[in-house]
Parts: C-alpha cells; structure tokens; sequence
C-alpha cells in the first residue's frame, strides 16, 4: 500500500484518485512518466521547482500532502467500483478531520461525484466541507485524461494557490 505524505500542518492535501501500478511498485505518488501532477504542481507556483515522484518527501516544507481516495492501485481509475469509491470518500473524510489541511484538492471531478454523492460537480471550489476542510476539485493529471493539458492543469492548480491567500 502505498503511504500518505501526511505531515501536518498543511494548507492543502492533494488527493488522487488511487495509485497507478507504477506508484505502487515505486512508492511514490504519481509515478508514471506521464502523469502530470509533479508538472503541473512546478507550473502552478506551488513548488519553487520541478520535483521527481521520489522527491515527495519534500511537500511537507511546501504545507502539501498527497493522499488517494481508495488505496488499492490499480492500472486505471475506471477499474474501481462505486462502493470502493464511496467506501474511499468516507474514510478519506474522517483522515482529513485528523490531519486538518486548510484545503482539500480532489484530482479527479468524477471520483470525487462518485465518492462523495455530488453528481452536479464541477472543476473547482466546493460549497460543502469536507472532514472540515474547504474542498477544491481539480482535474486528474493522469496522462489518460485526455480533456486537460499540463497547462491547463496547473492553471486550476495556481486559482486554488491563489484563493489560499
């Protein structure tokens, strides 16, 4: 099972749906080369610089933490059950009450419909808390989505940034 990087205090906890194959055998988040998390993060002004899946360990000097919905890897999201998913948003909620980020980030706005029974939601901030964080949805940086670039991702990535203050 691949771990958290859950160091608190943190302003924002991402949230991947779960772990692809690679990030299980690598044990690190966002692992495949194509993914665009590590990217888009750079991009978006919340690291200083391009980190590597192996480097991780650094989010917590940034106040970010890494977490997935389900824990169980698998080679795509769409291999995931509704009751994995929901199951997921329930214990997710109760790790985020302890681990108290300022924000919530989902990557991934049909996991996070699915897990959390909001079928109408959209990119962005959410009205409803979740485990007492503010929620924001961003788009799943997983080179298999093919709706978003690195651009675009890490421009949501920067209004969320932005709406930390």
């Amino acid at each position: 099972m691949l771990e958290d990087v859950l160091t608190p205090p943190l302003d924002v906890l991402f949230c991947g749906i779960n772990p692809g194959l690679m990030s299980e055998a690598t044990g690190h988040h966002f692992a495949r080369p194509g993914n665009r998390f590590w990217p888009a993060l750079h991009l978006s002004g919340f690291t200083p610089r391009l980190l590597a899946p192996a480097e991780q360990h650094l989010l917590p000097s940034y106040g970010l933490g890494i977490t997935n919905i389900v824990p169980r890897a698998s080679a795509k999201a769409s291999e995931l059950t509704r009751q994995e998913l929901v199951a997921g948003g329930a214990g997710l909620a109760a790790k985020v009450a302890r681990a108290r980020p300022r924000v919530l980030a989902v990557l991934g706005i049909s996991a996070y419909r699915t897990a959390f029974e909001r079928p109408k939601a959209v990119i962005g901030p959410q009205p409803e808390p979740v485990g007492g964080a503010r929620v924001w949805v961003l788009p799943n940086p997983s080179g298999l989505n093919a709706h978003w670039n690195v651009t675009t991702i890490a421009g949501e990535m920067a209004r969320l940034r932005a709406s930390l203050g």
